[in-house]
Formats: structure tokens, sequence, C-alpha cells
């Protein structure tokens, strides 16, 4: 059968997305863009957010207007955590975000026996992390290894714990071994991805931590970059770094989720930190990697936050030096406990996010300017008309122009100049 998937959400949604497809293929189905003709529609959806959940739907309906013939399916975060929402909405087949390879079971039998099969767990329940192909779409130069699964930290905005249980690890030999196979497929960079990767090994309750896990990788797959997801600051030890600073092909990108730079903000976020040991990271990774690529996130307009909270944010964050931000307005998510305090006006969210994003551009700006006249190996990965395009290993963006077919090739580039988007280099030999 020919069968299209529909993925919303972070690379974890987008990492069982592709092994899905994997799996179904090497059951004998067809794998179709989800524009075209098929005979199942699967919606891989998220959660984060009730504007998530608007989009999930509308996704949902408009394929049920399109194909009514076809049987739909749903699966991820949002009907694990809305059941009853999403049973109203009169599809085929709902899951929720446990044992893929059983919704492919699922999936299969709603197709061939045209019946109703909803299959949901109790997440808190779950103990065993679920192993799935690790890799990445077609001539895709890097690939997604997912090694952790669920959360315990229980941020006061995120429903993310109760989607998708507590954490549980990959085997640091399961990791190695999917690693190993990457590089013999051909990938030239590995993303280390999870729901909270920070929390890969806890489980285990042996003394494993994340470090171990990037020395394993590094071990069994030593010429292809390693790139890490998001990381907790509580992660950045100083020997965390001393031991990362000496993997050789570890990526200097590091994205330390941060959301406010107000420890008052903080608190009633719960999360598990403070700016003072924030700070302690970034300065840690600066003083182990040479100019590395620090990055987060920031949340605006949190409830109850004051001017003179976010005055304190736009502080911290410009001490931080941050080289790239991704900056959100906060967005309610019905359920939780910050759903329930007093809200900012949404023009006061919105306001506060344009002025973070100015401070961020400028940053990012005297970032990219600290990159000209550096040499980078560059992963190229597609064209851009008579420009080919790739990232250096910090993940900055860099254009040169000809040097034929580098799709997946590494190469040395002489960095010459910047917009303030972008870098733009020479290329000078192969890495």
């Amino acid at each position: 059968m020919k069968v299209a998937i529909y993925t919303l959400g972070c690379k974890v949604n987008q990492y069982e997305t592709q092994s899905m497809e994997k799996c179904l293929r090497e059951r004998g189905h067809e794998i179709v863009d989800f524009q075209e003709a098929a005979d199942v529609y699967v919606v891989n959806t998220c959660s984060v957010t009730a504007v998530s959940d608007q989009k999930s739907r509308q996704i949902i309906h408009r394929v049920q207007k399109k194909h009514p013939e076809a049987v739909v399916a749903v699966c991820g975060c949002y009907p694990q955590t809305h059941a009853e929402d999403v049973r109203a909405l009169g599809v085929d087949l709902v899951g929720g975000t446990g044992d893929r390879m059983a919704f492919l079971d699922l999936l299969e039998e709603t197709a061939r026996e045209k019946k109703y099969i909803e299959a949901i767990d109790k997440s808190f329940e779950r103990r065993v992390f679920e192993v799935l192909p690790a890799g990445g779409q077609s001539r895709r130069t890097r690939a997604m290894l997912k090694v952790e699964d669920g959360c315990v930290n229980f941020c006061t905005y995120c429903i993310i714990p109760y989607a998708r249980g507590p954490v549980r690890s990959a085997s640091l030999e399961t990791a190695m071994a999917q690693a190993r196979q990457l590089q013999e497929e051909g990938y030239r960079e590995i993303v280390v991805t999870g729901i909270e990767i920070s929390s890969w090994g806890k489980d285990f309750k042996n003394g494993q931590s994340l470090i171990d896990l990037l020395e394993g990788i590094y071990t069994a797959a030593p010429e292809v970059r390693i790139r890490l997801g998001s990381l907790e600051p509580r992660t950045v030890t100083e020997d965390f770094c001393r031991r990362a600073a000496a993997i050789p092909t570890l990526c200097p990108q590091f994205h330390l989720s941060l959301q406010s730079g107000c420890d008052a903000t903080l608190k009633r976020m719960n999360r598990k930190y403070d700016t003072a040991r924030y700070l302690e990271s970034v300065e840690l990774l600066n003083r182990y990697f040479d100019r590395p690529a620090v990055t987060t996130d920031l949340i605006t307009g949190f409830p109850e936050e004051t001017e003179e909270e976010f005055a304190q944010t736009l502080a911290f964050i410009r001490r931080c030096g941050f080289a790239q931000m991704h900056i959100f307005p906060y967005s309610i998510r019905p359920g939780t406990p910050a759903a329930k305090m007093v809200q900012n006006h949404k023009s006061v969210k919105e306001e506060r996010a344009k002025r973070a994003a100015a401070v961020a551009a400028e940053m990012h700006r005297a970032y990219l300017d600290g990159c000209v006249g550096q040499v980078y190996p560059v992963l190229f990965e597609q064209s851009r008309g008579e420009w080919f395009s790739g990232h250096a290993p910090n993940y900055m963006e860099v254009l040169t122009e000809g040097g034929g077919e580098l799709h997946n090739v590494v190469k040395n580039v002489r960095i010459t100049r910047t917009d303030g988007e972008v870098l733009y280099g020479e290329i000078m030999e192969e890495a």
C-alpha cells in the first residue's frame, strides 16, 4: 500500500517518522509525499503548545476532506495527552508516543480490516527504550541517532513529561552499533538526539553519563562528525568539557536551553538551574573550546514576568554572547501549572520577543564577523543556484562558488566575508 506521513514538532518526531518510513519500506510498502494520493495517511503530531494541537487538527481535517476514502491514522504527543480530542476527529487509528513498531502492525490491520483501532498506553509506566532504525532521508549528509526518550524535569510550561514518560536510554552498545552502521552507510555527521539527552544513562544507575556515550560513539564511528542536540546546563561540568574537548570529531556547537535570564522567572518555570550556574556552563565551554557556538532558546512574556525581570534577561543574554537564539513568545499549554498563572497580554509577549530578537541578531552578527578569516572543514549539502551550501562544525551556514559536485563532501574553506546571515568562503582543499 501507499503510505504518506506528515510530521509536526521536534527532531525526535522527525527521527521516529524516518524510522517508521524505513520499516514500512522493508515491509513492502511504498512511501509517497503527503500531497500525493495514498492508501494511508499518518499524522505524527506535536503537543508542545495549544497552537501545536491546532496545527495537528488542521492537517487531520485537511486530509480527511481531500481523501475521504483513505485510512487516516494519528500518533505522537497530541493523542497521548488528549486522546478524547483526537478520538472525536473521526480518524481510523489512534496511537500515542510508544511502541512505533506495534503502531505499524495496527496500521496494516486498520487498512486491511477497515475498522477503528485505538492503542494508547500509560506513558508513566514505560521502562524500556524502544530501539528504532537510525538514519536520515535520501541524499542526507547527516543522520539522527536517537539515544534517549522521556523527561522528568516537569517544567511548569511543559506537557512533554506526560506525553513521553520517564527517562529511558539506549544502551551504550546499541548506540555504538548504530553509529558504526551510519558511518558504513556514508553519513558524514551524526546528530545525537532525544527528548532530554542530558539525562542519558540515569536509568542505568551505573554511573554512565552523556560524555561516556559521546566517547563510545567516537570510538565506534571515528570518521563521522558528532553534533549534540539540546543540553541542560547542568550537563556542562569541568569533567564533561575536558573529555568532550578530547573528542576530535565533536562539533563545537552547544545548544544550552535557557528560557529566561532572570532567576525569579526560572524559579516559576521550575528550571533546575539559576543564571549563575548557566553562566558557569557558558564560561566552561569558552575555556575548553575555541570560539564555540553557544546557542539557546528563550521564552518571552512568561506568566508574571515583569518589565524589570525581562530587562534582567536582556542583560544576561548579552553577557552570554550567544551565537544564535530561538525566541518564542510564551504560548499557553493547557494542563500545565503555568497555564493557571497570571498571564501577560499577547502584545507584551510579542513586543518583548522583538526586543530580544534584536539583541540576538546583534550577537549573531558579531559571532559571524569573528569567523571571517578562519578556515573550517565544511560539510557540503546542497546547491543554491551558483552557490553550494554547507555547514561548518559550529553549524554556521557557509556558501562557496563552484567546485563541482560537493554533496556529502567535506572541504576546507577560508571564510572571506559575511552578510550577517551566512558566511561566504573559498574552497582550499579537501579536509
